[in-house]
């Protein structure tokens, strides 16, 4: 670590002053070294009192997407963010992720804005510095392809796990993907998987996944304002970003196990009680073009897809692959 993050590390640790001698003694530093340290700590935003005779005392810590501030939130994970590497700005984490042909399995990417921000079908995702929580997974799992669909609907369950745990909402899923609150978006997740051409051997996955935190109607463009929101939004106050994507990984580090292991029951199950489209109406509009169809949701199969009723009463099942679904009404209604 640098002196700054072992600067910050003992700050963090107590609400007692720390006198720069102390400071000095412990890390092996010049006093020198320790002002400038938290000089540095002051310029990125964390708030610290110094009073002569004392010392230094941290008060406040900035809403930073930076390794600091989500690790000291961060519990024992497995393999999801043992390797976490932060951004100001990138064009997009998956895009970076996906470039980085040497990172082991479970690193994560995260910035605190993105230029070229994708979601399914090549569509933009607006991602606005310091308002939402930009990152991406890399994950090598040594799985067959078949086996590892199920993956996009295990982080939509993560991302719900993780804002009930921090926020205390409890946010549905618009099949197949999409984290909800109020019948309006919160997160975006696009899942991209790269395979061998030769043998057909997986050699990644890169889950992205953008949640909207803090941002107001204005900060949408007005072809997504109606359908989107935010934390903010919904709880009229501030969250903790940090805090939010230390609980989203270790959410994810808990899914990635269960798909390692097969058992996804207990996810099945969790999306089955969020899916907010079951027992409603809903229109799936083909990819590609072709007529809609008006069919009632009625299930989600074991592979995550969705078993649906069509006006002849007769039922089938469509993948994510093959349609959107929208409500009658509005995005989920």
């Amino acid at each position: 670590m640098s002196s700054r993050e072992d600067v910050l590390a003992l700050l963090r640790n107590g609400e007692a002053f720390l006198s720069g001698q102390d400071l000095s003694r412990r890390l092996g530093l010049s006093r020198a070294a320790v002002w400038k340290a938290v000089d540095a700590l002051r310029r990125e935003g964390y708030e610290i009192e110094a009073r002569t005779g004392l010392g230094y005392r941290l008060l406040a810590a900035p809403d930073a997407l930076t390794e600091p501030e989500i690790r000291s939130f961060l519990g024992k994970t497995h393999i999801v963010g043992r390797e976490l590497r932060c951004f100001a700005e990138l064009d997009s984490t998956s895009t970076y992720l996906k470039a980085q042909a040497d990172a082991p399995d479970g690193t994560v990417a995260v910035a605190d804005s993105q230029t070229a921000g994708r979601g399914r079908m090549d569509r933009s995702f607006q991602s606005p510095r310091g308002q939402g929580i930009y990152l991406s997974v890399l994950l090598r799992p040594p799985l067959p392809p078949d086996r590892l669909p199920p993956a996009t609907a295990l982080a939509g369950v993560a991302v719900c796990a993780a804002v009930e745990r921090v926020c205390g909402l409890r946010p549905g899923l618009k099949w197949p993907n999409d984290p909800v609150l109020n019948g309006k978006k919160l997160c975006g997740i696009l899942t991209e998987l790269s395979l061998e051409a030769e043998s057909g051997r997986v050699q990644s996955l890169v889950l992205g996944i953008g949640i909207n935190v803090g941002q107001g109607p204005e900060d949408f463009s007005p072809e997504v304002r109606e359908m989107a929101t935010s934390l903010f939004q919904v709880l009229g106050r501030p969250v903790s970003r940090p805090r939010l994507a230390a609980a989203l990984l270790e959410e994810l580090d808990r899914a990635y196990a269960a798909l390692l292991a097969g058992d996804l029951s207990a996810y099945r199950a969790a999306y089955r009680r969020r899916c907010v489209n079951l027992g409603k109406t809903v229109q799936l509009i083909p990819f590609g073009g072709g007529a809609r169809e008006t069919a009632q949701a009625v299930d989600v199969d074991e592979e995550f897809s969705l078993v649906v009723r069509g006006a002849d009463g007769r039922e089938r099942t469509v993948r994510s692959g093959e349609v959107s679904v929208r409500g009658l009404w509005g995005y989920t209604e």
